[in-house]
Parts: C-alpha cells; structure tokens; sequence
C-alpha cells in the first residue's frame, strides 16, 4: 500500500469488547467469569470477551460475544468505557470495549457450569483477575449503583413475574445496604413503571404476596 509522501502507517492496535454479566443471587450481586485455559494468564478467571473483526461495531461484538462464548440472547447491554492503557494485555496494544449486560435471576443458573467455563462470582469475593478485568467490573459496578438513582435500570434484572420484596432484594443487593419497606413500595409503584397481576406468590407459610410485571420490558426510563 502506497501511503504518499511524509505519511506515517498506522500503529497497529487491536480493538477487543470485553462484557461485564450481571445477575442477582442469594449471595448478593454476582458477576458471569470464564475460566481461560490459553496464555496469557492461562487458569484465571477473565470477562467473556473477544477481538472485534474488520467490519464489525462494538455493539455487534458484544452481542457475538454474549451469543456465540455465552450462549444467550436479548439481554439489556449499554457501553460502559474505553479501556487502553498501553500495558494491558502482554500480547500487545489491545484496547477494549467494555459493557455491562444485565440478567434476570431465573435465567442465570444455566450459564454456569463446563458447557460455557463460567461461574457465578459474587462481586464482594473475587479472586484475582486476569487483565485489567477487576477494573472493568469495578467501574460496572459503579455505573449500575449510580443508575438506580436516576433510572428504572433495576428492572432488567427481573424475571417477568415477581414481587416488590423481591425488587427490593434486588435493590438492596446492589446497593449494598438496607431499604425502608413502607417507603420503597411507595416510591416504586410511583414511577408508573410496573403494574400488578392477578397472579400470586406464596413462600413457606408467609401470606400469597401480590405478582408485578414491567410495563414496557426492555425499557429503561430516566427517572431524574
């Protein structure tokens, strides 16, 4: 290729998307790990991820990542940052695309097993990372905390039926702390977002608690 006079050729750089899986499980906030089994750190657990092609987007590549290494499909995903630093990857300069995806709790438990090499890590334990990958999930972390703030994010973690003491376990998870009942019933049905059904749920012999659906699934509303 002639490039002209005075031109530079271009660095060469690899462009990868790396895909931070959330779910929630009886230990609280839980993140989807591979096992990887090739160099470089060969026996750690890494973000399901991969190396964008000539002609694909990022947002392609997330979703061939979240469909060919994991396996599912129609999951609520959102880019989450560029991460270049120089040094991380030993192979070379390879910067990344990450995003966080969101799955809903009754969907989780098939992904994790030797099919797919995953696990379900609790975000609070995790062991050391391969990569820049504990960044990656920490500043997920963060972005997920700070929307539920002002958004109805919280919801693409649910299942199509479910109940406010649920929801509020699942908010409670990702905050890390503990919520008023009274108060968080209020302000929830507030938004408008969910709506009741005629269906109910029964746990032990505590009372059938009421059922709700999310009105627009796949929808997540500024509330702020």
């Amino acid at each position: 290729m002639h490039l002209g006079p005075g031109a530079e050729p271009a660095p060469l750089v690899a462009i990868a998307v790396d895909m931070v899986i959330f779910t929630v499980t009886e230990r609280g906030l839980a993140v989807l790990l591979r096992r990887r089994h090739e160099a470089p750190f060969a026996g750690y657990w890494t973000l399901p991820g991969g190396f964008l092609s000539d002609h694909e987007s990022p947002e392609a590549g997330a979703e061939r990542v979240l469909a060919d290494k994991i396996g599912v499909h129609g999951l609520y995903a959102e880019q989450l940052y560029t991460f270049g630093r120089p040094d991380r990857d030993p192979r070379g300069r390879v910067v990344s695309i990450g995003f966080f995806a969101l799955m809903p709790w009754n969907r989780a438990a098939p992904l994790a097993g030797e099919a797919h090499g995953t696990a379900w890590h609790s975000v609070d334990t995790l062991a050391p990372l391969g990569f820049d990958h504990a960044t990656i999930i920490g500043m997920a972390r963060q972005r997920l905390v700070a929307k539920l703030a002002y958004s109805t994010i919280a919801l693409q973690l649910m299942p199509q039926r479910f109940t406010l003491s649920q929801l509020q376990s699942v908010y409670e998870s990702i905050m890390g702390e503990a919520l008023d009942k009274r108060n968080f019933r209020k302000w929830v049905c507030s938004l408008g977002c969910i709506e009741a059904t005629d269906e109910t749920y029964r746990a032990g012999s505590h009372r059938p608690a009421r059922l709700y659906r999310v009105k627009h699934p796949g929808e997540v509303r500024i509330i702020k």
